[in-house]
C-alpha cells in the first residue's frame, strides 16, 4: 500500500520530497513502512518543534524504525495505532506529519 501524490494536496510536502517519502500523518490502514527523517517545523498548538521531536523520539519513532498503520480512530480517523519495532503507541494524526516514511515493498 502507498500513499498517492494527490493525497498530500494542501500540505506542505517539502520534506517529504527530498527525502523520497511522505509523511505517515496521511497513511491509511494496513500502511507498512520505514521512518526516514522526522521533520518537525515551528510550533503546533503551542508545543515548541523540539518538543514534538522528543516526543516521538521516547516513542521509540526513529530513523530506520519499521512502522505499520494498525487502525484509525472513528472520528476523522483520528488518532491512528502504529506499530514501531514491535511496540504499539497511537499517535495524533497531527504530530504524525512530522514523520517522513519511506514506502516497504513486500
Amino acid at each position: 500500500m502507498s500513499i498517492s501524490t494527490a493525497t498530500m494536496t494542501g500540505i506542505d510536502i517539502g520534506a517529504a520530497a527530498t527525502t523520497g517519502g511522505a509523511p505517515l500523518g496521511l497513511a491509511r490502514r494496513g500502511f507498512r513502512g520505514r521512518v526516514s527523517a522526522i521533520v518537525v517545523n515551528g510550533t503546533h498548538l503551542g508545543v515548541s518543534a523540539a518538543e514534538i521531536e522528543r516526543r516521538l523520539l521516547e516513542l521509540g519513532i526513529v530513523e530506520g524504525a519499521d512502522v505499520q498503520v494498525l487502525h484509525e480512530g472513528p472520528i476523522g480517523r483520528d488518532p491512528i495505532a502504529v506499530r514501531v519495532n514491535g511496540t504499539t503507541i497511537a499517535l495524533r494524526r497531527r504530530e504524525a506529519m512530522a514523520v517522513i516514511m519511506a514506502v516497504m515493498v513486500g
